[in-house]
């Protein structure tokens, strides 16, 4: 029969809605509504995986997200097929393909079995002690046997079709669960007008009321009040309800990230669809109604298929209609199990529970369960399971008041449901950085000192009457919002109190006992134990070196019975041990959610120039410049690089050349303290410098290290046009941003990126003047109107524009700035009118040659990030009046004013016709012993077609005073000789440039 576990009625799925989905090799049916995993039990498949370490069989633990067992890849079609996916957390889907993981040739016969024979052997830490000898083996041998054999599902190799989207929200309220306490928060918070985010990982909000069959909550049932919370919330226009969404990060400034899946149960997506949303959530407040986890109880072979968390059997039975096993058994130290039991009894399972307290602490459910039927053992302890694919039967046996245990007694049965008391679900709370504090009453660790503005609310930090859930939510979420809030609610008693028992009292060899604490890590207690014995005291280092709390599992299901194991055995408070550390992302996210669209071209985007459309019509070669692409050189047909970059060269220094400067970085520093903030950034003055005139500048790091460079242009009193390096402009203005708002936020000023609102346009060479003076208007164009480091407002080929009177070439030079939108139309016009000048566009590469024949500098090329001004030749720039500035006092350090510092200077080879490589080391003896002595390295290195040589920039130790002497820089073939000159090859007395 088809779904042979699924209750004739009840249940939250829709019974008219089929569907079906392959796992394995086989084809299981199901209902709408539906998790992989009720779809699973549904259809009595309980064996669903092997574990990681021992290949045992492992079922089904949970319902929810801490699930360590049920990991199954799952395929959508071509390239989505997805590994470890919890089987709890996926809903069923018409067509979905599914299958278990780490096995082999198959789940029911794993040959990996073996490992679980072997497990005398693999004990925490064996591999430390085990793969030692011979050395070399390990990167031969041990490592990649080890890696191949380590991991569960295996990662997709093909790329992933689906779209990622990133979301950036701002909200007054953030609250994380929207179970009873977290819908109780968002009606609160969301009453006085004020954005409200309401973020729940379930497909339908509600959490413990979804599988709440009897409980009464202000005289009406459960569903009724749920439904009534979340129709409130949705008529409430500040309210952004998100289902199927995580927050699996909690960060600085209330930074919550969110993961919303919007796909993943649609049977055919829409395709403007994607796949998941990644959130970035800054709110006010945050309120964490997180919930709390039920924890397993720790005994002989408490891994097998079939058994689970009692509260888990609940919500199949409720929740699914199904029936995880026709005999349970319920094993608990706490009251809540009776809740579990009654359901299943009252869907028709036979259900027998055995509780580890006496019988006069078992409270009103131990009577009401035995008036419906049920055999009750009051006094027991579970001392171990039967069965190997699926639980057949449980051990008891009864402890006495000397806490010996008594005769064995097995209780045949197809599931159990372990109930072993609540940890509060504190994760993002640790991640904020709040402190834990240790509650001795619950036996577990709960929010402490909050560090950011937050607050958890409900079983998240360790409330569980459901009356005191309701209203420790509502108070929160009313005070998050700014308002006081005394609601009270009535609802039916939901006792949850418990005993606390790391592990459950046995009559076996300790040493011989496999009762697992970490299902996912194949983690035991005897592991803790050998843990602390070999001197592992500290439970980060116990973390470690069992792997218990590691991976997906983050210590949700496994951490305080670990903790409570340590402490016993140290004979210490829980409190004195502590906890481990909870790290994001909270359960796990996909690298596609991550990545967003930076991927494929989008993952190191290319900008390009407003020309850069018209360079590739002309054949251009291009380079990538930062993140920039530019052209890089112009060849004509039988052209080679060097050929056409020495004819690019020959154009500027004897007729005139057109060059794309658009990707310099461009900001507008603009206020009445704009020439303040100048003085105070850069080492050279600016309060005198006058309307319509350039500077060039030089900004230090704090450490007195030369950061950038450019030339600034004060267009007013109170506004400069400030020019950076091409790679540097982001860095520059978040410099300068960041000195602004911390250093200085008295200055009026504001800074503005305009890199992208101007083309830049460099017409450079002795004709420059010539070409463009019939294209410009509004501004007089003789040398004595229009001087070097000049800048003049006007207009070109009738376009409004800002005309510089620079040069990077040490030729005259002009940069016509237009916007950016104009930039071809002025350029073509530049072209046209330059026909009979012979005008060349040329790229990077020529710009590069023709610079350092001038000796001009590259900041990230003649710099490292340990170069100051002097050590450049320009310590003239610094200014000596100025009282201060950023770097000013490193610049008086010893290290800094020191004689031997690498100074710029030029060489020359011996060879004309050789050219260094760039990075090539400079010696003063090749014949010098090894370690030879590295005076240092060349920074630039061309072939000058303006000088028929090789020239090269080089940072020397003391280098102005090597001037005239013969070195040797290092070659592929060895060593060529090099004379140090001044590193400046054309023009030194600068006369081209002020023609």
């Amino acid at each position: 029969m088809s779904q042979p576990f699924r209750l004739a009625t009840g249940g939250r799925i829709d019974r008219g809605r089929r569907l079906s989905i392959r796992f394995n090799d086989a084809t299981l049916e199901g209902f709408a509504g539906d998790t992989l995993a009720s779809l699973l039990l549904a259809n009595g498949r309980h064996l669903v995986g092997r574990s990681f370490k021992y290949h045992r069989p492992r079922g089904i633990l949970s319902h929810g997200s801490e699930e360590p067992n049920a990991l199954l890849s799952v395929d959508r079609g071509p390239g989505r097929r997805d590994p470890n996916n919890r089987a709890t957390m996926v809903e069923a889907v018409d067509g979905l393909v599914t299958g278990s993981q780490n096995h082999w040739p198959s789940l029911e016969l794993d040959a990996g079995e073996v490992n679980d024979l072997l497990s005398p052997v693999f004990v925490a830490g064996f591999y430390y002690k085990t793969f030692m000898w011979p050395r070399s083996f390990w990167e031969k041998l041990y490592e990649p046997r080890i890696r191949a054999a380590a991991g569960l599902g295996k990662a997709p190799e093909t790329a992933d079709p689906e779209r990622y989207a990133h979301l950036h929200a701002h909200c007054e309220v953030l609250v994380v669960g929207a179970g009873p306490a977290g819908l109780a928060a968002a009606l609160a918070a969301s009453e006085g007008g004020g954005r409200v985010i309401l973020a729940d990982e379930q497909a339908e909000p509600g959490g413990s009321l979804l599988h709440e069959t009897s409980a009464l909550i202000d005289g009406m049932t459960a569903e009724a009040w749920r439904a009534r919370a979340l129709e409130t919330l949705a008529s409430r226009e500040n309210v952004e309800i998100l289902p199927r969404t995580t927050a699996f990060g909690y960060y600085n400034h209330n930074h919550v990230a969110l993961l919303e899946r919007l796909t993943d149960h649609l049977a055919e997506p829409p395709p403007h669809l994607p796949r998941e949303r990644l959130w970035q959530v800054r709110a006010r407040q945050v309120v964490l109604a997180t919930g709390a986890h039920e924890r397993p109880l720790v005994f002989a072979d408490n891994d097998r298929p079939g058994i689970m968390l009692a509260e888990s059997v609940r919500v199949f039975v409720n929740r699914y209609a199904v029936a995880p096993g026709r005999r349970i058994v319920f094993a608990t130290t706490g009251a809540s199990a009776y809740r579990a039991a009654a359901d299943a009894k009252a869907a028709g399972l036979e259900v027998t529970l055995v509780d580890l307290r006496p019988e006069e602490d078992c409270g009103a459910g131990l009577q009401t369960l035995r008036a419906l039927g049920c055999e009750v053992l009051t006094g027991h302890t579970v001392v171990g399971s039967q069965g190997r694919k699926r639980v057949s039967g449980l051990i008891v046996a009864p402890l006495g008041a000397d806490g010996r245990v008594g005769a064995r007694r097995t209780l045949p049965c197809d599931c159990v449901g372990m109930a072993g008391g609540w940890t509060p679900a504190v994760h993002l709370f640790s991640q904020s950085r709040g402190k834990l504090r240790f509650e001795p009453a619950i036996d577990a660790f709960v929010p402490g000192t909050s560090v950011q503005a937050e607050r958890s609310v409900g079983a998240a930090r360790g409330v569980y009457e459901l009356s005191d859930v309701l209203a420790d939510g509502h108070a929160a979420g009313a005070d998050a919002a700014g308002r006081p809030s005394e609601r009270a609610f009535a609802a039916s008693p939901t006792p949850a109190g418990f005993t606390g028992i790391p592990l459950l009292p046995t009559d076996a060899d300790p040493a011989k006992l496999r009762a697992f604490v970490d299902f996912q890590n194949d983690v035991t207690a005897k592991d803790i134990g050998l843990a602390v014995r070999e001197g592992f005291e500290s439970i980060e280092h116990v973390k470690r070196y069992t792997t218990t709390g590691m991976a997906t599992d983050q210590g949700k299901s496994s951490n305080m019975n670990a903790l409570g194991l340590v402490a016993s055995i140290l004979e210490k408070p829980v409190p004195a041990v502590g906890t481990t550390t909870f790290r994001p992302p909270y359960t796990p996210v996909s690298f596609g959610a991550l990545a967003g669209q930076s991927r494929g071209a989008l993952f190191d985007p290319v900008r390009t120039a407003p020309l850069d459309a018209w360079a590739e019509e002309h054949g251009a070669a291009f380079e990538n410049v930062s993140l920039w692409r530019r052209a890089w050189y112009f060849p004509k047909p039988g052209e080679d690089m060097r050929a056409a970059v020495a004819r690019e060269c020959r154009a500027v220094r004897e007729g005139v050349g057109i060059f794309d400067a658009s990707t310099l970085g461009k900001i507008e520093v603009v206020g009445p303290d704009a020439a303040e903030l100048m003085n105070r950034l850069y080492v050279n003055g600016w309060s005198k410098l006058a309307p319509g005139r350039c500077r060039y500048g030089l900004m230090l790091k704090e450490d007195g290290f030369v950061m950038d460079d450019g030339v600034v242009a004060r267009l007013a009193d109170d506004r400069f046009h400030v020019t950076t390096t091409t790679g540097g402009a982001a860095r520059v203005l978040s410099h300068m941003e960041d000195y602004l708002q911390t250093e200085w936020p008295d200055l009026d000023v504001f800074l503005t990126s305009t890199t992208e609102q101007w083309a830049a346009i460099a017409v450079q060479g002795p004709k420059a003047r010539e070409v463009i003076a019939p294209l410009v208007e509004g501004i007089a164009m003789d040398a004595e109107s229009f001087p070097h480091m000049a800048v003049r407002l006007g207009r070109v080929c009738g376009v409004p524009c800002r005309l510089f009177r620079v040069s990077f070439t040490g030729e005259l030079g002009y940069e016509i700035n237009v916007p950016a939108g104009h930039a071809r139309e002025v350029w073509e016009a530049v072209l046209e009118e330059g026909q009979r000048f012979g005008i060349t566009p040329y790229g990077t590469e020529t710009m590069h040659v023709l610079r350092a024949e001038k000796g001009f500098v590259i900041v990230g090329q003649e710099t490292d990030g340990t170069v100051t001004p002097d050590d450049l030749g320009m310590g003239g720039m610094v200014s000596k009046i100025k009282p201060d500035f950023v770097g000013k006092r490193s610049l008086a350090r010893p290290d800094i004013v020191a004689g031997g510092r690498r100074q710029l200077v030029g060489l020359l080879t011996e060879d004309a016709a050789l050219i260094l490589e760039e990075g090539a080391q400079v010696v003063a003896d090749p014949d010098q012993p090894v370690p030879m002595r590295m005076l240092g390295y060349v920074t630039s290195s061309y072939w000058s077609e303006a000088c028929g040589r090789g020239i090269a920039l080089a940072m020397l130790a003391d280098g102005r005073s090597l001037m005239g002497q013969r070195l040797h820089a290092t070659t592929q073939e060895g060593f060529a000789t090099v004379q140090v000159v001044e590193p400046v090859f054309v023009d030194a007395q600068g006369e081209r440039i002020r023609a």
